[in-house]
């Protein structure tokens, strides 16, 4: 009906005027009704694909509006000028659409790699309210991410980014659901982000590294005490010697006993330091070799008998004919047993029993479900205390440490034994009733079986 009436509009002078030359005689009424009348069809047939075509354009203009490409302008349109117009239109489309998809891309790439980043990292609007929040912060955080931002010092660094504009941080201790210490960095974002975020905060962990720093600095200064004492110890000695003892062989005698003894301490203590840092090197490493304990611990045994003999202990050695090997290193196992032998024969009592056993155990009490091979070394001692157990891997730790400097101890024998477990992917497992004594156990897990036709 538009059509029909823009035509009869367009065509009202051009027929009013065949009209008038018709009645005034100045054109016959024939071919004046004839020409008023094709003017009329002309009109209108022009006036409908006018209109039809700018409907297409129009379409084609919301189309690219609202990111909707799909409209042939050029096929659709009827008129020369309209398809000059609909080609200009549709190379429009495609820089919008090619645009469009850009920034989708752009979005999904920006998504893609906040929600990759191994730091929790938080959105915040303008109302200081989480916009989102990428998988690490979920994980870290869960339910909590409120209340972690409503710390006091993040929520002092988050009101300086939004104040001064300028990047601000923090270090603060949260404690939940966990207690852990957070350097957090509030970057404000100007421009916005894509949904509409004003500021990201990047929380990163370092609540591993404050504890190396601290085990670090309570490990130099434990080490540099231990090997201070004999030092000091010899250096008096030598003075003495030199000294009021230079013509005094008996004295001579005794102080040079004295000092063997400190120097040997020394000697123990720098070699279990380096032991210690060779089993850190390779901790990361899991032994691939086949190791047979059957063989092993009879021998490891036997190098105990004179020292045995001194206090007048006993070993019970327990070892199945069945006993399964065991993936593992052979010289930091024979270490590992000689560490705990060496505890039980010096905190054993003297005329006691010593008792190695070795089972097979697959998903046994505390153990793992897979198979494995448990060695058990047990003393008859005095002992230990309950509160003290947990603590007995730690360098240096000692439960009397006038005892343990006497019978030779350096206090890093079951922090190496900690360490070499650690690198197997085995277990330890100390257990200890007073007056009673002390049982320690490691888990190590069984070699696979050898595949049919592999060598043996």
């Amino acid at each position: 009906m538009r059509a029909v009436g823009a035509a009869l509009a367009l065509a009202f002078v051009p027929v009013a005027c065949f009209a008038v030359l018709g009645i005034g005689g100045w054109l016959a009424p024939g071919p004046a009704l004839v020409a008023a009348v094709a003017t009329l069809i002309a009109l209108l047939a022009f006036t409908v694909l006018w209109v039809r075509d700018a409907e297409v354009l129009t379409d084609a203009l919301r189309r690219v509006a609202t990111d909707d490409p799909g409209l042939a302008v050029r096929e659709k349109a009827g008129l020369a000028v309209m398809e000059a117009i609909g080609s200009e239109v549709e190379r429009l489309m495609r820089r919008v659409a090619a645009r469009t998809a850009l920034v989708e891309q752009l979005r999904r790439a920006d998504e893609a790699i906040l929600e990759r980043l191994p730091d929790p990292l938080i959105v915040l609007g303008p109302d200081r309210a989480v916009r989102r929040a990428n998988s690490a912060a979920r994980v870290a955080f869960g339910a909590d991410i409120s209340a972690v931002l409503r710390h006091p010092g993040l929520r002092g660094a988050i009101e300086g980014a939004f104040e001064a504009g300028t990047p601000q941080s923090a270090e603060i201790t949260v404690r939940v659901p966990n207690a852990r210490e957070l350097h957090a960095t509030v970057v404000p974002m100007d421009p916005p982000l894509a949904d509409g975020g004003r500021a990201i905060v990047v929380l990163s962990d370092r609540t591993r590294e404050r504890a190396v720093e601290r085990m670090r600095a309570d490990f130099v200064a434990n080490a540099s005490h231990e090997l201070r004492t004999p030092l000091a110890s010899l250096i008096g000695f030598i003075d003495t010697l030199r000294g009021p003892a230079a013509d005094d062989p008996p004295a001579q005698q005794r102080f040079l006993g004295i000092m063997a003894e400190q120097a040997a301490r020394m000697n123990r203590l720098i070699d279990d330091l380096l032991s210690l840092s060779r089993v850190e090197l390779t901790e990361h490493q899991a032994p691939s070799e086949v190791v047979d304990l059957r063989a092993m611990l009879p021998r490891l045994a036997a190098g105990f008998e004179p020292r045995l003999r001194e206090r007048s202990q006993t070993l019970d050695l327990q070892v199945p004919d069945d006993l399964p090997p065991v993936t593992a290193d052979a010289d930091q196992i024979a270490q590992v047993l000689q560490n705990l032998l060496d505890n039980a024969l010096k905190y054993g009592r003297d005329g006691g029993v010593l008792r190695v056993a070795a089972t097979a155990a697959s998903g046994l009490g505390r153990w793992p479900a897979r198979a494995g091979v448990v060695i058990s070394v047990s003393d008859q001692g005095a002992g230990i205390p309950r509160e003290h157990l947990p603590r007995l891997t730690e360098r240096f730790y000692r439960v009397d440490k006038g005892r343990s400097r006497a019978v030779g101890g350096t206090g890093l024998g079951l922090a190496i034994v900690k360490h070499i477990v650690n690198r197997h992917r085995g277990q330890l497992a100390i257990e200890s009733e007073l007056d009673k004594g002390t049982t320690v156990s490691v888990w190590l897990p069984q070699a696979p079986e050898p595949s049919a036709g592999a060598p043996r």
